[in-house]
C-alpha cells in the first residue's frame, strides 16, 4: 500500500497528468501486492498428505523425523509465516532474522529475532551464531527448510576471526559508496564470513536442506542472494581482492580485512565450499519469487486496464540516472512519434541500479532515477514515471523512490530547487521533498529489486 497515493496524484496541475500518475501508483500496488511472500510461497509450496512440493519436486516428509526452518532476510518472517500455515504442526521449530525496522512476524513454532540492517551489528552476530548452533545440532533424521532473502547478508553476519563486526560494516559500506553491484559487494562479504558463502549447508548435519529464496539479486544466482549461505561459491579470495581494487578500495579498508584475503588468496585459509563439496549433495534449490514476478503482473494490471505495456527487461544495472534518462528519452520518443507502438502505452523496467556517491546528499538510487527521467520528458503532457524498492526503502531514507511528470522540473523551478546542483550532490531526497513527490510504503516485508515505470497517455 502506497500510503500517500492521493497526495502523490493530487500534484499533478491537469487532468492527463492526474491520470497518469493515478494508473502508475495503482500499477505499483498492484506489482508489490503480487511479491508478498504470503502469496509467493503457497504459489510454489503444496502439501499433498505427507509429500511437500516444492515446483513439483517432492519431498516425503515421512523419511524425517523432525523439520526445521531457518533464514535472514527481509522477506524471511513473511514466508516463515507461510511455512507455518502449510506445515502446521509437523513444523518444529526455527530460527529468522529479520531487520529493527520490521514487525516481527507472527509465528508460532519458528522463533524470529531483530537485527540490524543495512550496516550488521551486534545482533546480527549473536543471531548468525543461534541459527549456526541450530543447523550444526541436526541430524541425518532432520529436514532443514532454508528461507531467504535480500538483506540477509547484513541479518546473518559471523565474522571470521580476527575480523569484528565494526570492520566488516566498514567494508560494506565503502563498496556500496563507491557503486559496486551486489554481486560484487556479496563477494567480498562471503570470503570475510563463517557462515555464508556455502558455510552454512557445510555446517549443518540434516539430512535434506530444501532452500526457498526470494530473489533480490538480478540474474537470481543463489550464490548472490543473501550471500548464498547454502550455496557453493563460484568465487574466491582473488576476486575479492580485484572487487576491492577494482574500487580502489585495497588501501582504505582495516588491515586485519587485508591480512584474511591475502592469506585466502594464497591458501592458508580454506576456500569457500565449491559445487564439487559433497555437502551440497543434499541441498536442493528453489527460486520462489523474483523482480520478474513484479514486472509481469504490473504489465497485467496496465493491460487489464487497456494500456499497451512492454517489460523491457527485469535485470537492469548500472548508473540509476543513466537508466533515467535513458527511459524519460524512451517515453519522449514514444510521446511524439507513436512508435514502436501507438498510446496510450508503457514501459516497465526492474532489477538493481548503483549510484557512485560523489556529493554529501541524502537519497537513493531510485529517487536518482527519477530525477533523471525528470529532465527528459520535461513538458510533456500525460507522461509520468516512478521507481521504487520494492522493499520500501531506497537508499538511507524513509522513501521507496519517486514520481516524476512533465512538470516536475517546472514545478520544481518555482520553489527554487537547483536541479542539476541536487544531481551532483546526491541530494535526490530534498529535490522530491518539498516537492510532495516522495513515494511512501513503509517496510513491505519483501524484496525483489526495484521496479520502474513510465507511462504515456
Amino acid at each position: 500500500m502506497i500510503l500517500n497515493k492521493a497526495q502523490l496524484i493530487e500534484n499533478s496541475s491537469d487532468y492527463q497528468g492526474r491520470r497518469a500518475r493515478r494508473l502508475l501508483i495503482e500499477t505499483l500496488e498492484f506489482a508489490l501486492a503480487s511479491v508478498d511472500p504470503r502469496k509467493l510461497v503457497p504459489r510454489h509450496v503444496k502439501k499433498h498428505g505427507d509429500n511437500l512440493l516444492v515446483n513439483g519436486e517432492i519431498t516425503r516428509l515421512a523419511k524425517y523425523e523432525s523439520i526445521y526452518v531457518a533464514g535472514a532476510g527481509k522477506a524471511s518472517g513473511a514466508m516463515a509465516e507461510a511455512l507455518e500455515e502449510i506445515l502446521g504442526n509437523q513444523l518444529d521449530g526455527g530460527l529468522v532474522v529479520v531487520p529493527t525496522s520490521q514487525r516481527l512476524p507472527r509465528l508460532r513454532q519458528v522463533k524470529s529475532v531483530l537485527a540490524s540492517h543495512p550496516t550488521p551489528d551486534e545482533n546480527s552476530v549473536s543471531a548468525a551464531r543461534e541459527l549456526a548452533n541450530l543447523v550444526e545440532n541436526l541430524t541425518s533424521r532432520d529436514l532443514l527448510i532454508c528461507i531467504v532473502s535480500g538483506g540477509g547478508s547484513a541479518l546473518l553476519s559471523l565474522p571470521v576471526e580476527p575480523l569484528t563486526i565494526k570492520d566488516k560494516g566498514r567494508v560494506a559500506g565503502l563498496l556500496m559508496n563507491a557503486g559496486a553491484t551486489i554481486v560484487e559487494l556479496n563477494t567480498v562479504r562471503k570470503h570475510l564470513s563463517a557462515i555464508k558463502g556455502g558455510w552454512l549447508a557445510k555446517r549443518s548435519a540434516a539430512g535434506k536442506i530444501l532452500g526457498l529464496a526470494i530473489s533480490d539479486v538480478v540474474g537470481d544466482r543463489p550464490d548472490s542472494i543473501a550471500s548464498g549461505p547454502i550455496s557453493p561459491d563460484r568465487t574466491t579470495f582473488s576476486d575479492a581482492i580485484a572487487v576491492l581494487k577494482k574500487y580502489n578500495l585495497w588501501e582504505s579498508i582495516p588491515k586485519v580485512v587485508v591480512g584474511i584475503l591475502r592469506d585466502g588468496a594464497d591458501g592458508r585459509i580454506s576456500e569457500t565450499p565449491k559445487v564439487n563439496d559433497p555437502c551440497f549433495r543434499r541441498v536442493r534449490y528453489h527460486i520462489v519469487g523474483s523482480n520478474r514476478d513484479a514486472c509481469t503482473s504490473a504489465q497485467e494490471h496496465l493491460r487489464s486496464r487497456r494500456i499497451k505495456a512492454k517489460v523491457l527487461s527485469s535485470s537492469v544495472t548500472g548508473e540509476a540516472r543513466h537508466l533515467g534518462s535513458f527511459i524519460g528519452s524512451l517515453a519522449r520518443h514514444l510521446a511524439t512519434s507513436n512508435q514502436p507502438f501507438r498510446k496510450p502505452c508503457a514501459l516497465l523496467l526492474g532489477g538493481e541500479t548503483t549510484v557512485t556517491v560523489t556529493g554529501s546528499g541524502l537519497g537513493g538510487r531510485n529517487q536518482e532515477c527519477a530525477m533523471g527521467c525528470a529532465r527528459e520528458i520535461q513538458g510533456l503532457r500525460g507522461a509520468a514515471m516512478a521507481s521504487i524498492g520494492t522493499d520500501g526503502i531506497d537508499g538511507p531514507t524513509d522513501a521507496a523512490g519517486a514520481v516524476v511528470d512533465g512538470m516536475t522540473v517546472s514545478r520544481s523551478e518555482k520553489l527554487n530547487l537547483r536541479f542539476d546542483e541536487l544531481l551532483n550532490q546526491n541530494d535526490s531526497y530534498r529535490f522530491f521533498l518539498p516537492l510532495k513527490d516522495l513515494v511512501m510504503t513503509g517496510r513491505t516485508n519483501t524484496n525483489v529489486n526495484d521496479i520502474a515505470i513510465a507511462v504515456v497517455l
